[in-house]
């Protein structure tokens, strides 16, 4: 006889349903089911089985559980409990002795959120102050007893999860903070840099001599603003000018990017997010201290401690020379670090960099002096050939370092700027 697709209900589900009032073995008794049986059967029909002895072996197959987690959370327990391919007495020793070779990090991340509830641990107690034999309990519900028995469980799933992740969290900071810590000083102590803001401060007021006055001195986001003001003949731009002024007046001056260092790296940083992670990372060395005070005869604690106390006093002490460093290079060119961020702040001057380096390459290409500068100029460099081969072909001091890809940036970079100014 065919199968019947149906979702059959387990013995311990009926229970104050519909289905604990029927008797399907009386229906059995008054119908006549060879006639069923002969409508049904298959091909290779087989003896026919009797339903009441097969209703007996699957409830001694399957006797009724107790449960005392609720349902879905003890589906999910049982799947989770699966993909870690351990015994019960297994997980429970590994997270007593801290073994992070035995409990993987995501499994680890997975029972996090099977720690047993205030009402848990109550139907738990009950349970045992009954003293109701344990063999009527799910696995699920043997591993809950046994997992809320290991002292301290959630202190040391915290611990188990900060010393699996000590070592690659060190890692995505160090640099981070670095960055930070080198961009900040290389804008802090560049001579050049501070020459050509002096130049851009002359020119800034001497156009604005006549309507507004002197001043001492202006914000970071006017660099920007030397692509937006053009001369009378909308030619070219004030950083033309600018850039044209210091290759004549100021050679020396042309090459002050090279004073400068991981601007990029440094403006993708988010340092209020990183001071956070290490204060995260603070936390848990201590409270990995206090439980190895607890439990000092723990080798994992104890070599943990060992190593890593002074990578984690290095981290602390690069993270407050980044925050000092930041701050004071930020009031340094007048802005507020509160709410001047590194992602605002390092982006301006990589801007302006880039920006400078395509003007300047363009003046040295040319041969023009910065007076002369004018979009007629511009044709032979407009050409599809110039744009293949100059930059490839360009010995320029200024590039010799950069590949191949970076200068057909700049080349890219200038185009978009010329459509757009001139």
């Amino acid at each position: 006889m065919p199968t019947f697709n149906w979702v059959a209900l387990k013995p311990n589900q009926i229970n104050g349903t519909v289905f604990n009032e029927l008797n399907d073995e009386k229906v059995l008794q008054v119908l006549d089911m060879n006639d069923f049986e002969e409508q049904f059967k298959t091909r290779a029909q087989g003896p026919t089985l009797d339903l009441c002895s097969v209703k007996t072996k699957v409830c001694q197959k399957a006797p009724s559980k107790v449960t005392l987690i609720e349902c879905n959370r003890a589906k999910n327990l049982a799947i989770t409990l699966r993909k870690g391919g351990l015994t019960i007495d297994g997980i429970c020793k590994a997270i007593q002795t801290y073994d992070l070779q035995s409990l993987s990090l995501d499994f680890l991340e997975l029972l996090t959120r099977f720690i047993p509830t205030e009402y848990e641990l109550t139907l738990i107690r009950k349970y045992e102050k009954e003293q109701r034999p344990l063999e009527e309990l799910s696995d699920e519900d043997l591993f809950m007893i046994k997992f809320s028995k290991i002292p301290r469980l959630a202190e040391r799933m915290s611990i188990m999860t900060f010393l699996g992740n000590f070592g690659d969290t060190v890692q995505l900071l160090l640099p981070q903070l670095n960055s930070v810590i080198a961009g900040s000083m290389s804008l802090r102590s560049s001579t050049k840099l501070r020459q050509i803001l002096e130049i851009v401060l002359a020119f800034g007021n001497y156009l604005n001599s006549s309507k507004r006055g002197a001043a001492y001195g202006f914000r970071l986001q006017s660099l920007d603003a030397l692509l937006d003001t053009k001369s009378t003949d909308r030619k070219q731009t004030l950083l033309h000018y600018i850039v044209g002024v210091i290759q004549e007046k100021y050679p020396d001056l042309a090459n002050f990017s090279n004073e400068l260092h991981f601007l990029d790296k440094a403006g993708t940083v988010s340092l209020d997010s990183v001071q956070q992670d290490v204060r995260g990372l603070q936390r848990g060395m201590e409270l990995t201290r206090k439980e190895f005070m607890r439990q000092d005869d723990s080798a994992v604690l104890k070599d943990f401690l060992k190593v890593n106390t002074e990578v984690m006093e290095k981290l602390q002490a690069d993270s407050k020379t980044a925050q000092e460093a930041y701050e004071s290079t930020v009031e340094y060119f007048g802005e507020n670090p509160k709410t001047t961020p590194p992602t605002m702040f390092f982006p301006t001057f990589v801007r302006f960099v880039k920006a400078y380096k395509v003007r300047d390459l363009l003046l040295i290409r040319c041969g023009l002096a910065a007076k002369s500068v004018s979009c007629d100029a511009f044709g032979p460099i407009l050409s599809p050939k110039y744009t293949r081969v100059a930059f490839r072909e360009a010995s320029l001091s200024p590039f010799q370092s950069c590949s191949q890809s970076a200068l057909q940036d700049c080349c890219e970079d200038f185009l978009f700027t010329f459509y757009l100014y001139c």
